[in-house]
């Protein structure tokens, strides 16, 4: 597998990036969407990014319209309703496949190393199921809010269900355990 740290990204202004311009940072790569019954997850993901950024911690949020249409905007639009309603200022990406065969190359890196996530993804691919939504299945990402923490060695440490709140003890918990390394 080629090293994550290199894959060419583009930041929602525009600006090229790559994780390596990260190095030594805790990272915790999210899939986001504006119109998702998740959405609400951005205030929590912003709390996380403001309670341990003196640490070396990162959210780097990656907007992407694979699930139900759920983030038709613009780049611009994305970026106006992220800060007028949850106050994002953790770095955002350009909206980018994260499933299927149209995949960021990131994403298709994360979801080759780690196929399988923590956290309720049974019960979140069934409910979708009873929405009459046919859910994708491991390996691939299964709705927005999906996330990877990567650790300051540029390694992925955990994949957690996107059902998976900012605040959940365990997703916490291995921030916590990656930014004492």
């Amino acid at each position: 597998m080629a090293d994550i740290a290199e894959i060419p990204l583009t930041r929602i202004d525009g600006a090229a990036d790559k994780l390596a311009n990260h190095k030594g940072n805790v990272l915790l790569v999210v899939n986001v969407a504006s119109k998702c019954g998740l959405t609400p997850q951005y205030e929590g993901l912003e709390k996380l990014y403001k309670q341990y950024q003196d640490k070396g911690f990162e959210v780097l949020g990656f907007p992407a319209n694979d699930f139900g249409a759920q983030e038709p905007g613009t780049n611009e639009e994305i970026v106006a309703f992220c800060s007028a309603n949850y106050g994002v200022s953790f770095p955002m990406f350009s909206k980018a496949d994260v499933t299927g065969p149209g995949k960021q190359p990131l994403y298709a890196a994360l979801t080759a190393a780690v196929p399988t996530k923590q956290g309720p993804a049974a019960e979140f691919r069934d409910r979708l199921k009873g929405y009459g939504m046919t859910p994708t299945e491991d390996p691939e990402v299964l709705w927005n809010f999906e996330k990877f923490l990567i650790g300051r060695d540029g390694q992925i440490a955990a994949r957690f269900a996107p059902g998976t709140e900012p605040g959940d003890p365990a997703l916490v918990g291995a921030i916590e355990a990656e930014l004492a390394k």
